[in-house]
């Protein structure tokens, strides 16, 4: 796989994806050589569908590919037709404990359901969520969590055997999914602790060829839980395994997004926009890096165009950096040198740099548009 990396430069990956089958969601394709898939879940009373829907839209802003709404009760089903009617992004309904809230999702029109193997545990009950998912071309994500599992799995394995645990529970599951002829599924393992969860999918993906979708569950408030989502996942889809990303956390849901892309991004598989490259600042540093690289960040945001930009504050690395950037600022005392393409091709004043940096910018997403 060739994609650019964060010097904006094509580069070989070195890792490869690991081979699934893919599964529609939708008009989405998740698995099979796809893009790797940025989910996130809305945060909002589904009975409120107004404010439901308002979230939906910043997502999509966000560039949220795939959303997942909570269905506690038959209210929220019922409420998500209105959601699901006017979302751009395909809507998985998010199901726990009563199967009958799983039905009447699927007859208000949502993409998919998110079923869990350790609170629907009766087969009849599933089946008849199959039968209605294969009936309206929806998918089913078997969704197993360490703190809810199949009481079979629960049952055979120790404390010390959780991920065993976890694969077993949704290994039961999609065995009934497959005995019904029902092949569009995907897969998720997760639990709050990171080498558990990695264990888990490791085993998973030497068992199956279905997608799997990958996250830190329970990973905590915006700082830790962007970290603790980082490592777990950066991990498994530097082994190839993951079709489906959802980064969870105690924030806004934009920020799971803005995190999702950011890890695919550092790994090269997701070409996000501008990348924004800074240092960290010392003794040396002679510019404010820190505000000047937020406001381009904070501005470029929107953008799709692949750019590396680089905002350095001395001259150790600045002038390297910048130079292997698409355009760059080497910083001195209250001014910098620019770089465009590897090329000086000025001097800017410190009040100056972000609006130089930004119309650089402008000028050469405008010459890579088709």
């Amino acid at each position: 796989m060739k994609l650019r990396g964060n010097t904006g430069k094509v580069q070989e990956l070195p890792w490869r994806r690991r081979k699934t089958v893919p599964v529609m969601v939708g008009p989405l394709r998740v698995g099979g050589g796809a893009p790797v898939v940025v989910e996130s879940m809305t945060k909002t009373d589904t009975r409120d569908a107004a404010a439901t829907l308002k979230q939906v839209r910043a997502l999509e802003r966000a560039g949220c590919e795939l959303v997942r709404i909570a269905v506690p009760d038959m209210a929220a089903a019922r409420a998500l037709g209105h959601v699901v009617q006017r979302s751009r992004i395909p809507v998985v309904a998010d199901v726990h404990f009563d199967h009958r809230l799983a039905l009447a999702a699927l007859e208000e029109g949502v993409a998919g359901i998110r079923l869990n193997p350790g609170n629907i545990a009766d087969r009849r009950k599933v089946e008849a969520v199959v039968r209605s998912a294969q009936e309206k071309r929806a998918s089913i994500r078997v969704g197993v969590n360490a703190g809810s599992l199949s009481k079979t799995a629960a049952a055979r394995f120790a404390d010390n055997a959780v991920h065993e645990a976890m694969v077993e529970s949704a290994l039961e599951h999609v065995s009934i999914l497959e005995k019904l002829d029902f092949r569009d599924v995907l897969i998720s393992v997760k639990s709050s602790d990171v080498a558990t969860t990695v264990r888990a999918y490791r085993t998973l993906s030497s068992a199956v060829r279905y997608p799997l979708h990958v996250g830190i569950t329970e990973a905590g408030t915006l700082l830790r839980g962007s970290v603790v989502s980082a490592v777990g996942v950066a991990v498994l889809l530097s082994e190839g395994i993951g079709d489906a990303v959802r980064v969870s956390l105690a924030a806004s849901p934009v920020k799971e997004v803005e995190v999702g892309f950011l890890i695919l991004g550092a790994l090269g598989l997701r070409e996000t926009g501008p990348v924004v490259i800074c240092c960290p600042t010392c003794g040396r540093c002679e510019i404010d890096v820190q505000r000047i690289a937020r406001e381009v960040e904070r501005r470029t945001r929107s953008l799709r165009t692949p750019l590396a930009i680089a905002v350095m504050g001395c001259g150790v690395n600045g002038p390297g950096e910048a130079r292997q950037a698409d355009v760059g600022i080497a910083g001195g005392k209250g001014e910098g040198l620019l770089f465009s393409r590897g090329r000086i091709v000025g001097k800017v004043r410190e009040a100056d740099m972000v609006e130089t940096l930004l119309e650089r910018v402008r000028l050469m997403a405008e010459e890579e548009a088709p």
